[in-house]
């Protein structure tokens, strides 16, 4: 059974960076598409990022653009988000899921009902 493990969150300052990590257990994800999300409190969870299974096709939500960069390493089957000038509104719980299709959907990919498993998240706070 797969199973999604995030990590690399963590307390940081406006301005910083993390790197996120999603690894898989249980089943390969080099036949899925990746996305990310987050929920911030009190907000509906948003998708920010999706990663097809070859890594050859990106998409990533306006408010991230330019400062986040997905990427995965099939070999060690795990998938990364690099999150750089990290803001205050960046501070969320971070979710990864895998898609239902190894491509992420062109007009849907940021929708939760895109993607069947899900990870438990890990908490990233932006904060002075």
């Amino acid at each position: 059974q797969l199973q999604l493990v995030e990590s690399g969150g963590g307390l940081v300052q406006p301005g910083g960076s993390l790197r996120l990590s999603c690894a898989a257990s249980g089943k390969s994800l080099d036949t899925y598409a990746i996305g990310w999300f987050r929920q911030a409190p009190g907000k509906e969870r948003e998708g920010i990022s999706c990663i097809s299974s070859s890594a050859r096709f990106t998409y990533y939500e306006d408010s991230v653009k330019g400062r986040f960069s997905i990427s995965r390493d099939n070999a060690k089957n795990t998938v990364y988000l690099q999150m750089n000038s990290l803001k205050p509104e960046d501070t969320a719980v971070y979710y990864c899921a895998t898609a239902k299709y190894s491509y992420c959907s062109t007009y849907a990919w940021g929708r939760s009902d895109e993607y069947d498993s899900w990870g438990r998240g890990t908490q990233v706070t932006v904060s002075s």
